[in-house]
């Protein structure tokens, strides 16, 4: 009998193109995909997982871009299956590679999906700009080569803070549904050489955290004033936000339902 499941996953996106499977990428959707068909005895040679009608879809919270890490992404997918939720956990972290874990495994009502009952998601991104690079989290956080104005990215912060258009903080040029979403904490903090800077919205747009982070850095360093941030929301203009912040130094920490 085919039951819905809902997955709390950590994994370390470095090597992967992302969450969402692509024809001939390693990915984490597909890495999942392909051990919970074989667990189920599916023949992996007999099933597309691009196509809907797929017996194995694992529906992510989220689609995190390539190297983008989580420490908690939910994702649910229904299972035909005689296996305990605990068997199923344990099933998938002998076969998964050792950069993807699957938390917890939960029954869940045939009504939950992952992504559309998703009310927040809170990013963390972690940049460092001590005079000594550290050497093994080096794959998890941003260097600055010269010190930053936590200060002012503080301020800048607060004015990011709210419902807004972000249309100048989307990657995707080509967006046609609406692009006004809620951030209701972003707060800048600096410890031992780090710079953590935590996001918390109902919503976000393509690349919409990191170009916020890319933003605050130029704040930082004077390139651009606290007093503008009003102006660039306002101009919905992708080319007057500051860069992409490099996406090694973004992890996903929480869903909330």
């Amino acid at each position: 009998m085919r039951k819905n499941y809902k997955l709390r996953i950590s994994y370390d996106g470095s090597r992967y193109f992302g969450w969402e499977h692509q024809p001939d990428k390693d990915t984490i959707q597909g890495k999942i995909e392909n051990v919970l068909a074989r667990m189920c005895g599916l023949e992996l040679s007999g099933h597309d997982f691009m196509e809907p009608d797929c017996p194995i879809e694992v529906i992510g919270a989220g689609r995190t871009d390539a190297g983008v890490h989580a420490r908690a992404m939910v994702a649910s997918v229904f299972l035909d299956t005689e296996l305990t939720c605990d068997e199923i956990r344990d099933y998938m972290n002998r076969y998964l590679p050792d950069d993807i874990a699957i938390l917890d495994v939960h029954e869940a009502s045939d009504r939950f999906h992952a992504r559309y009952n998703a009310v927040g998601k809170t990013y963390l991104y972690t940049l460092c700009d001590s005079p000594v690079r550290p050497v093994f989290n080096r794959k998890y956080y941003t260097y600055l080569d010269t010190p930053i104005d936590t200060d002012k990215m503080s301020r800048a912060a607060e004015r990011i803070v709210g419902e807004h258009d972000f249309k100048s903080f989307c990657g995707n040029p080509r967006m046609k549904k609406s692009t006004v979403r809620n951030v209701d904490r972003l707060e800048v903090r600096r410890s031992q050489g780090y710079i953590y800077i935590t996001v918390h919205g109902t919503g976000f747009l393509q690349n919409m955290v990191r170009i916020i982070v890319g933003t605050l850095i130029e704040v930082g360093y004077g390139r651009i004033a606290v007093d503008d941030i009003p102006k660039i929301l306002e101009a919905r203009d992708r080319k007057i936000a500051g860069p992409t912040a490099p996406a090694k130094g973004l992890c996903l920490l929480k869903v909330d339902y």
